[in-house]
């Protein structure tokens, strides 16, 4: 099978190396001339724009930051649309509003090519590890052809519904993610602030029911004062906004995610939009005037 991959950022850089390793033969386009290099040496070819890593393949797949650039990319001029064949798949692993996800696919029909929106969850680690969850929208007969495919990059792999539902899958999963990390922020800067080791309160919950991956993948982190993204606070934002948007047109209220994404903006200000988004914890050490570090 030949795919197109278009977007070799943070995660897709390391998902186009596991379809190499996989065996997949790959076509593969960013502005990133360097991350295209690096995927080249691996084994890839790589395509001067997204109409010519879109033509003449099985599948293509995007992995783009957010849905101006899909649209952009999918639709634009010397975008996908114009290389793309019909009865190819085009698979958006992007995280996006799910109104876009519809949108692009009703423009894309009209080539006959059909798509899927399959975002993952899992940050750079999962990703270099071929372990992310996917979540899959649109017709279930598209999913079953690049199920396996997908089955490289995912340890999960889940075809949720209608093209939209995906994404809306994932707008949940960043609710969840952000609640989790918020709260893990809160309770350790609290801990911190009444004297006890951080660290030690993490080792005594995480076997409870407060443990949880979010937990064990970032207060490591933050004990030591690493930042370095693996999901960037910024990405997060749009992602919160996405959901923020969807809520408002659903009518849903949304609490939590409004008073996080506040968090996180502010924490944005002050030049830390590229930490990871377990720098959230940056926040409540800043309002509270202490640091929580492993002692």
């Amino acid at each position: 099978m030949k795919i197109g991959f278009i977007g070799l950022g943070i995660m897709g850089k390391p998902m186009a190396k596991n379809l190499l390793k996989a065996g997949y033969e790959l076509n593969v386009y960013d502005v990133n001339k360097t991350a295209v290099a690096e995927v080249v040496a691996s084994g890839a070819k790589e395509a001067s724009s997204s109409r010519e890593a879109a033509s003449h393949v099985d599948v293509v797949i995007t992995m783009l930051p957010n849905s101006p650039h899909v649209k952009d990319v999918v639709l634009g001029a010397g975008g996908v649309v114009e290389g793309i064949g019909a009865g190819t798949i085009l698979v958006d692993m992007s995280s996006i509003a799910p109104l876009v996800s519809k949108e692009v696919s009703a423009e894309l029909e009209k080539h006959g090519v059909v798509m899927l929106d399959a975002p993952v969850s899992g940050g750079e680690p999962k990703a270099i590890e071929g372990t992310l969850a996917i979540m899959v929208g649109g017709p279930a007969d598209a999913f079953a052809k690049v199920e396996s495919l997908l089955g490289v990059l995912g340890a999960s792999v889940t075809h949720v519904g209608d093209i939209g539902s995906g994404n809306m899958a994932k707008l949940a999963n960043q609710i969840m993610v952000a609640s989790n990390i918020a709260g893990m922020s809160e309770a350790l800067v609290l801990a911190s602030k009444a004297g006890v080791d951080p660290s030690v309160v993490y080792q005594a919950v995480r076997a409870g029911l407060a443990g949880s991956t979010v937990l064990d993948a970032k207060a490591p982190m933050v004990l030591a004062g690493n930042f370095k993204p693996g999901f960037r606070i910024e990405l997060h934002i749009k992602d919160l906004q996405n959901a923020l948007d969807t809520a408002e047109q659903l009518e849903v209220p949304t609490p939590m995610s409004t008073a996080i994404i506040g968090m996180m903006r502010e924490l944005q200000q002050d030049g830390k939009g590229g930490d990871d988004h377990g720098g959230l914890i940056q926040y409540y050490e800043k309002v509270s005037h202490i640091t929580a570090r492993a002692k």
